[in-house]
C-alpha cells in the first residue's frame, strides 16, 4: 500500500466513525506512521480519532497532535472541572478512592496511587470523557509489591500463550525485577496492544517498555 493510499483509508476511517468530527482534522502517512493534525471539540475525540486510525489496515503508529479547542459553552471553571472530575472517578468501582485530580486550564493530572496498570488506565480514560477536558496527565503511582525472581517472565508467556489473539513465537519477554521488556513482531496494532495489555496483568509489574513492531 502507497502512502497516499493509506492516507485516503484513514481519512474514510473517520468521517465514518460517528464518534469523530473530522472536518478539521487532516491526515498524512510515512512508511506506515500516520500523523494526525488539526482541531477536535473534546478530549474524547481525540482519543476516539486516534483509535479509529489505529484500525486501518497498514498502520504501525499513529502520532496523534490534534488540538483540543473547547467551545466557548463547554468551558469550565478548573475548580468545577475538578470537581467533575472526581465525581466520575467516584462512581466508577474500578477506580481506587487513593486516586486524586487537578486542573489547570482545562488540562487534568492525575496523583495518588493505585495497585494495578488497569485502575491507572481507567482514571484516564474517565477523566478523559469529562466535558471540559483538554488533555490528561496521568501521574498515578503503582504501588506492587516486588515479585519473585522469574514469575513475571513466566506468567506472562503463559499469558501470551492462552491468548487467541496473539501470535506469542513472535513475541520475547525479558524482566528486571518488576520492570518487563516486550520484543518482537506482530501483525497489528491490536495484537500489540494484547500484547502490552497482558504483560501489565501480571501480578507485581510496575513498567512495561514495549519494542514490538508491527510488521504487515
Amino acid at each position: 500500500m502507497t502512502d497516499d493510499e493509506l492516507q485516503d483509508w484513514v481519512r474514510e476511517e473517520l468521517s465514518w466513525d460517528p464518534k469523530v468530527d473530522s472536518a478539521a482534522i487532516a491526515v498524512s502517512a510515512t512508511d506506515g506512521v500516520v500523523t494526525l493534525r488539526g482541531t477536535v471539540a473534546s478530549f474524547r475525540q481525540k482519543r476516539e480519532a486516534q483509535r479509529a486510525a489505529e484500525r486501518v489496515y497498514g498502520v504501525t503508529s499513529v502520532r496523534n497532535e490534534l488540538e483540543v479547542r473547547i467551545v466557548h459553552g463547554h468551558r469550565r471553571q478548573d475548580v468545577d472541572l475538578r470537581g467533575a472530575v472526581l465525581r466520575a472517578m467516584a462512581l466508577d468501582g474500578l477506580i481506587p478512592e487513593t486516586v486524586d485530580a487537578k486542573a489547570d486550564s482545562g488540562v487534568v493530572t492525575l496523583t495518588g496511587t493505585a495497585a494495578w496498570q488497569y485502575q491507572r488506565e481507567e482514571a484516564e480514560f474517565v477523566a478523559g470523557n469529562v466535558s471540559g477536558v483538554v488533555d490528561v496527565d496521568n501521574q498515578i503511582a503503582l504501588t506492587t509489591p516486588q515479585p519473585k525472581a522469574g514469575a513475571v517472565k513466566q506468567s506472562i508467556e503463559r499469558a501470551f500463550q492462552r491468548n487467541a489473539n496473539l501470535d506469542a513465537e513472535g513475541l520475547s519477554v525479558t524482566t528486571h525485577g518488576n520492570m518487563v521488556m516486550l520484543r518482537g513482531a506482530v501483525s497489528s496494532l491490536d495484537e500489540r496492544d494484547a500484547a502490552v495489555a497482558a504483560a501489565w496483568a501480571a501480578p507485581g509489574v510496575a513498567a512495561v517498555e514495549n519494542r514490538i513492531v508491527v510488521e504487515y
